[in-house]
């Protein structure tokens, strides 16, 4: 079939358009919306996009927001990802050169982690079957310098790859606290190995990536936000080594500097580590960037789940 005119298309966008009172709403709003009709009036001219289709993407839509999976398809798509490169070249532009390097948050974090000074315990319930894990490090500045009173988030899924909160069978906060550094800017850990997760079976996110030939799954994974008075936020997360889909994560999240060697530690040596078992032994710090109002904020203000809301 031939290609709808353009100038029929760029009728109905004037026509849209026209309709704006100036000065009245938001510029950038109008701004936005615009660019985004006309891309997308322009696809449907380009690829033949029926009614049909149309409608069926506007109730996949609306099933998407009423399941809650919009944060997950975000993911799955790659605009998470996207923001982290844009920022990237964003932060290359100023001359920022961060050694923790960003990566996205994914939708399951819940504020609120209860607070404890430089070391945490994560389990509220122990896990049953997993590998005992340490993991420790420091928060520095640029220069390499401790940085005091730095809060260090961290959440993980449990063995079945679930988040609490968000599934009800674990107690609220469970695998999720919120460490503060001492004056040496050190953290610590004790949790277990995680493991990955999938994307609810059938649910919106599943049903799109398997119409894409991908699957919806995420290699093992421990998620951070670094905080400090002074410093840009940080958001990032480490991939456990030696996962088969570290390199292959549907929210292309993976970056080669966030996989760090996990060392295991037999029950014989512990005591020189201070500890009584065997354990994996994971050492990382986390570089944060001095925040300015020259490079991209740290905190983008996005709606997050809290056990009060």
């Amino acid at each position: 079939m031939e290609r709808m005119d353009q100038a029929r298309i760029d009728a109905v966008l004037a026509d849209i358009k026209s309709k704006e009172k100036p000065g009245v709403g938001n510029e950038r709003i109008k701004e936005i919306v615009n660019r985004l009709l006309k891309d997308l009036f322009n696809a449907m001219a380009d690829l033949d996009i029926t009614s049909e289709e149309m409608w069926k993407a506007c109730d996949y839509l609306g099933e998407a927001g009423r399941k809650g999976e919009w944060g997950l398809i975000f993911a799955g798509t790659g605009i998470e990802h996207f923001i982290d490169v844009k920022m990237d070249w964003e932060d290359e532009q100023a001359g920022i050169h961060a050694k923790t390097p960003r990566t996205i948050e994914g939708p399951l974090y819940v504020e609120g982690s209860p607070e404890s000074k430089s070391y945490a315990e994560l389990e509220t319930v122990p896990e049953p079957g997993g590998e005992r894990l340490y993991m420790s490090g420091y928060v520095l500045d640029e220069q390499g310098n401790p940085v005091e009173g730095a809060k260090v988030e961290v959440w993980h899924c449990n063995l079945k790859g679930l988040y609490s909160h968000f599934d009800s069978t674990q107690p609220e906060f469970n695998l999720r606290r919120a460490i503060i550094t001492d004056k040496d800017g050190k953290y610590e850990f004790k949790s277990f190995l995680s493991v990955g997760y999938s994307c609810p079976p059938g649910g919106p996110t599943d049903v799109l990536m398997a119409l894409l030939g991908r699957h919806g799954s995420r290699p093992a994974h421990i998620h951070f936000f670094a905080t400090a008075p002074g410093f840009r936020k940080l958001t990032t997360q480490i991939n456990i080594e030696g996962d088969p889909l570290t390199y292959d994560d549907f929210a292309f999240a993976t970056r080669e500097d966030l996989v760090p060697h996990v060392q295991r530690i037999p029950a014989d040596k512990a005591a020189e580590y201070g500890k009584d078992e065997a354990f994996a032994k994971i050492d990382f710090n986390f570089n944060m960037v001095i925040d300015r109002t020259t490079i991209p904020a740290g905190e983008n203000h996005r709606t997050r789940a809290s056990v009060d809301a």
